[in-house]
């Protein structure tokens, strides 16, 4: 009886609460769109890669009024240092400068000279906060040691995933991870904001975001795999990701909701690690549903693949008691969820 009324849920109507795998092709193609627009945008216009990558000496000025970003740039360019990029850092009156290496010059005499210019143009006291310089071979060393953080995860990720589900869900998980990493990336190169070591850990972390997402979803769907006998992988699926829809909408909501106050009120030197976050929460809750079961569905993952192991030598009688005893248990389980 239990089996006719879970196989009549997924056949009559509840999944036809939100039918996703309706929209999986679309979906898909959308995914392909955004991944091509990002590699594009990365080739095309590349990364502003801040000085932990690229090397250079970091100025942190302080004026006593607010400091007008437009001068003191025309006053670097007019003495040199046309490639400094200045910013706010916190508040108006806090200025950051970086500048590139200078072959021969020490971060020290480069500060002195930088501080002595802008200095000299105004009637103001500047103060000096701090300096800080990362030499070239510094910024090459973070750039290899970054990639390889995020390629590591990946494996370490992809196996993890293999052992605990199947390696069709492993490659679904994976397909999410990349598709999640790359669309990020890809509006840094856009936008060129700058891509600093803070965005490298927001990348790791949103690979952690969305593979806990994406096995929350794949736990549910491998438990409908054993509880519901009727019905196709798709329609199993889809009941999964509408069981857990509240679940993934109110997690993802509650994490914007910090990361948006932590983009204003956090200052200016974490607002590329909040807006890598946003980008990657929403990005990531959406390749949850779309990316990572599709993919798993056109490998063709079924029933039996997630179905439990059954002991060697156990006869024919033994081994449906031992599914129908599994069945009960799973279906106990997801009625106490629910």
């Amino acid at each position: 009886m239990a089996q006719d009324t879970a196989a009549q849920n997924v056949t009559t109507g509840e999944m036809g609460k939100i039918n996703f795998m309706a929209m999986r092709t679309p979906a898909m193609l959308l995914s392909l769109v955004l991944i091509i627009g990002s590699l594009v945008g990365l080739w095309y216009k590349g990364l502003n890669l801040g000085v932990d990558f690229t090397g250079g000496t970091i100025i942190e000025l302080s004026y006593p009024g607010s400091a007008d970003l437009a001068q003191v740039r025309n006053t670097l360019t007019e003495a040199g240092y046309a490639e400094a990029q200045v910013q706010h850092f916190g508040s108006s009156q806090d200025v950051l400068i970086r500048i590139a290496p200078r072959e021969g010059m020490a971060s020290a005499t480069l500060s002195n000279q930088v501080v002595e210019v802008l200095q000299n143009a105004t009637t103001e006291t500047i103060n000096l906060r701090r300096v800080e310089f990362v030499g070239p071979q510094v910024g090459e060393e973070l750039t290899s040691d970054g990639a390889l953080a995020v390629l590591y995860a990946l494996i370490g990720i992809m196996i993890y995933v293999a052992l605990r589900f199947e390696f069709r869900f492993s490659l679904g998980a994976i397909a999410a991870l990349v598709h999640d990493v790359v669309i990020t990336i890809g509006v840094f190169a856009w936008t060129q904001m700058q891509f600093d070591l803070t965005v490298v850990a927001a990348l790791l972390a949103i690979i952690g975001y969305s593979i806990n997402d994406t096995i929350v979803v794949f736990d549910r769907v491998r438990e409908n795999f054993r509880t519901v006998r009727e019905g196709s992988p798709v329609e199993i699926t889809n009941l999964a990701l509408n069981d857990m829809l509240s679940r993934t909408i109110m997690t993802s909501l509650t994490t914007l909701l910090v990361l948006i106050a932590l983009f204003f009120l956090g200052g200016e030197i974490i607002h590329g690690f909040a807006t890598a976050l946003m980008v990657g929460v929403v990005v990531g809750t959406y390749s949850s549903v779309y990316i990572a079961s599709s993919v798993a569905l056109v490998l063709g993952v079924s029933k039996q693949d997630l179905m439990p192991a059954v002991k060697a030598g156990v006869s024919a009688e033994e081994q449906e008691a031992e599914l129908q005893r599994a069945f009960l248990e799973a279906e106990a389980k997801r009625k106490t969820q629910d």
